[in-house]
């Protein structure tokens, strides 16, 4: 089984930062842990602190510098004025979605005739095809419109030029080599742009289109129509970038806080449906419930996920649809809808993942970089999304691919369609393209991507992928990180600094919600809550008490228990529950403490020197006893029972010598575990020098610990003490 990398601790602070700090906590007002963090996002000066603070709108760029913007305007405008059918042709996902939505929205509303189009996932795949293309012909279109996709489509645009089809690229993905020679190609990841911000999703690059287009179609200043545009479309432009997951920073950041303050008053029908329905918490709305807030956690982990779930489960059309509605029944009907897809989406999901991971535990994955599992019933709408899964579990990069939909999934010419998700340090995208000769199609961005590959090429695939990370990751198995902004003390960790720390809001890539730690914890109380999904922890320091809540760790995958001192790493958030205001820590990651660390170092130590003979320690406090061994077998076999399969050495002892044996020690106990696993009388899996999993196999001939090689080895060496 692969090991899960444990997660280094990386402080964001440095030491010259200090004076820096003292400058923004005095010129802005504010508390040193908010200043400790704006330093650490990048901001130095005071102006530069207060810009951020305010997120002044200065920062939004004239779109007329993206490349082609002009060209494409004119183009638009011109199929307007000719009402020349216009397609808008979208991409599956909430990106694509939002996108054709605004973009087909504020076309109709200039009069143009206007439709969109979306391919199924399932049936067509990813971006534009030739097929596509002469079925928006037989329809009358003249100008197509690509949104959050098309950069690639080179081929695709020649045989539309060939049959009198004009194309007006949008785009945010990585381009090629070559670009497609339509009328504009808009993306500003082209090699020849000279546009400030790169990193705008491809809702975000419509958004500056629809700007460009106000101005020259009302023929006012591009500002005003900025703030039109903003007022009408920030809100379902704000939860494309959101889903896409792009930087929080420089235009984005503008976008994104416009967006979530008009989603609160949104005039989009199907959008203030889909909230109330989300805030619920149900399949339908409930207004005496408290409201949660709508920020980029809520969007990208709540409502986000439904929309998503069209695309990948049954039709992107639906999710459009729900935004193009103007009729409040019509739009509760398909925001069920979405809802109940949304379910099936997430059975699907734990389906597969539960397949992925039972994969890598059974197979050779021990010293891969990444992971390139296949499938042939795989449903290759979610296996993006249980790729993130699989590469959050075991800390590397992964790709899923699914053969479904093939009459013979086994045969050569089979055509997988895949999915990956990486980490820093590996960029997928550039990774694919040293592999492009074993691919028919592949995009995406440098975190994640997406494939198709031919069954024969699958083996090829895998080796060079393992090659190409390996060698990404300087042979060195990928950390995982958690970035500390600074560390707290219990003085600190308020309600007014957690409402301090709003105006950092919104949080996503490059601006994530704060990190700190707080040191020598003692916990109080462990509580297993969500039918034992998650943990609520009662922490105690300098007679301080903290409610802590630990997501997706269930009670027998903790190695801490009460009495135990711990360093924490967590986010701090406002509980709200029935009017009442309370400051919690969200768990990101628990160690022993440093104290704690050094203790159990020198138990480790002292057994490493008792194991190999070099000790003045006598035979009676290193040697097992046989009811050492019974008492410790006894007492894995019951937790075993309880679902409790991971101990770390010093908590499982503090456990037995709860049962009165006080003879057990740590060498003892270390001793124990190792002829358990040398004997195969429970399987034992190291995670560190002070953890380890273990599973019962029941070997049906009771074995006999005299046999332990190195059980007598160990009784020879110390017989000549």
């Amino acid at each position: 089984m692969k090991k899960v990398n444990k997660k280094t601790w990386n402080f964001r602070l440095q030491p010259m930062d200090k004076e820096i700090i003292d400058k923004l906590t005095i010129d802005l007002g504010i508390s040193r842990p908010l200043a400790t963090i704006i330093s650490n996002r990048g901001y130095k000066t005071s102006s530069e602190a207060r810009d951020f603070i305010r997120k002044s709108q200065e920062i939004l760029h004239d779109p007329f510098l993206m490349k082609d913007m002009d060209v494409a305007v004119e183009r638009i405008l011109m199929a307007v004025q000719k009402n020349e059918r216009i397609t808008i042709f979208g991409d599956y996902d909430v990106d694509g979605i939002t996108s054709v939505s605004i973009l087909l929205t504020y076309l109709k509303s200039i009069g143009a005739c206007a439709d969109y189009y979306i391919p199924c996932r399932k049936t067509e795949g990813y971006g534009v095809s030739k097929d596509a293309i002469c079925k928006l012909k037989d329809n009358g279109t003249k100008l197509i419109i690509t949104v959050d996709t098309g950069v690639t489509a080179i081929d695709e645009v020649d045989f539309a030029n060939e049959i009198g089809v004009d194309f007006v690229i949008t785009d945010h993905h990585e381009c090629g080599f070559e670009l497609p020679k339509a009328i504009a190609v808009v993306n500003p990841k082209r090699p020849d742009s000279s546009y400030p911000f790169q990193s705008l999703a491809g809702v975000g690059v419509v958004f500056k289109l629809l700007c460009a287009l106000e101005s020259k179609h009302s023929d006012t200043d591009i500002w005003d129509a900025t703030r039109k545009i903003a007022y009408d479309y920030s809100d379902l432009t704000s939860i494309g970038t959101i889903a896409d997951v792009m930087p929080v920073i420089d235009e984005n950041r503008i976008i994104i806080s416009l967006g979530l303050q008009q989603a609160e008053k949104t005039q989009n029908v199907g959008l203030r449906q889909l909230i109330e329905v989300c805030r619920s918490g149900e399949g339908k709305i409930n207004k005496t419930k408290q409201k949660k807030k709508i920020n980029s956690v809520f969007i990208g982990f709540t409502l986000a996920p439904r929309v998503n779930a069209a695309g990948r489960i049954s039709s992107a059309s639906i999710a459009a649809n729900l935004f193009l509605e103007k009729d409040k029944n019509r739009a509760q009907e398909l925001v069920y809808e979405l809802c109940e897809i949304n379910k099936e989406r997430q059975a699907t999901e734990n389906k597969i993942a539960d397949m992925a991971q039972e994969i890598v535990e059974k197979g050779n994955y021990e010293d891969k970089f990444i992971y390139v599992l296949d499938h042939n019933e795989w449903h290759n709408g979610v296996i993006g999304i249980v790729s993130s899964r699989v590469t959050e579990r075991f800390g590397v990069p992964s790709i899923l691919i699914s053969f479904e939909g093939n009459e013979n999934p086994d045969d050569p010419e089979a055509l997988g369609k895949g999915s990956g998700r990486s980490l820093g340090g590996f960029n997928i995208v550039e990774a694919l393209n040293e592999c492009s000769d074993l691919l028919d199609k592949f995009g995406g961005h440098e975190l994640a991507a997406g494939l198709t590959i031919k069954r024969k090429n699958l083996d090829e695939f895998r080796s060079r992928m393992e090659m190409l990370a390996k060698k990404s990751f300087n042979g060195v198995e990928p950390e995982r990180k958690i970035e500390i902004d600074c560390e707290l003390l219990p003085s600190e960790a308020t309600m007014e600094l957690a409402k301090e720390l709003s105006c950092l809001e919104p949080y996503g890539v490059a601006n994530p919600t704060p990190v700190f730690c707080m040191r020598n914890v003692i916990i109080s109380d462990v509580v297993p809550i969500g039918l034992n999904r998650h943990l609520k922890l009662t922490l105690t320091k300098d007679n301080k008490i903290f409610t802590a809540m630990l997501f997706s760790v269930a009670p027998n995958e903790f190695d801490f228990d009460r009495g135990d001192e711990i360093d924490i790493a967590f986010n701090l958030d406002i509980n709200e529950f029935n009017g009442m205001m309370n400051v919690q820590l969200i768990v990101r990651d628990v160690k022993s403490s440093e104290r704690f660390m050094q203790f159990e170092k020198i138990n480790e130590e002292m057994y490493q020197n008792a194991k190999d003979g070099n000790t003045d320690l006598s035979a009676s406090y290193v040697i097992p006893e046989r009811e050492d061994f019974a008492l410790v077998y006894n007492h894995l076999l019951n937790s075993a029972r309880l679902g409790k399969n991971r101990y770390r050495y010093s908590r499982l002892l503090v456990e037995l010598q709860k049962q009165n044996n006080l003879n057990l020690n740590y060498t003892k106990l270390k001793l124990t575990i190792k002829v358990f696993r040398e004997l195969n009388i429970i399987t034992i899996d190291p995670v560190d020098d002070f953890t380890f999993e273990f599973r019962f196999s029941f070997p049906k001939v009771k074995t006999n610990l005299d046999k332990s090689t190195y059980l007598k080895k160990l009784k020879q060496l110390y017989s000549k003490k």
